[in-house]
């Protein structure tokens, strides 16, 4: 059985989803942050709030397929 704050962050996490493939990351970091607010050990959310974070400063492509590629090791 799924929790309530669980079902929470899940709702919050595919928001976020949903605006990182419009490349909105500015928007799409305040829902993983309220993601993380409510579960700060959510792995995929934590992933995803960093790329937000890199994107917002590093703006991909116009023709962006939704893919991360790491520049770093």
């Amino acid at each position: 059985m799924i929790t309530e704050e669980k079902r929470k962050v899940l709702d919050l996490f595919a928001q976020g989803r949903k605006l990182y493939k419009m490349m909105n990351f500015p928007e799409a970091l305040k829902y993983f942050g309220e993601a993380l607010k409510t579960d700060p050990e959510d792995g995929p959310s934590k992933v995803y709030y960093q790329r937000c974070q890199y994107y917002v400063e590093n703006p991909p492509p116009e023709d962006w397929d939704g893919v991360f590629v790491f520049k770093t090791k």
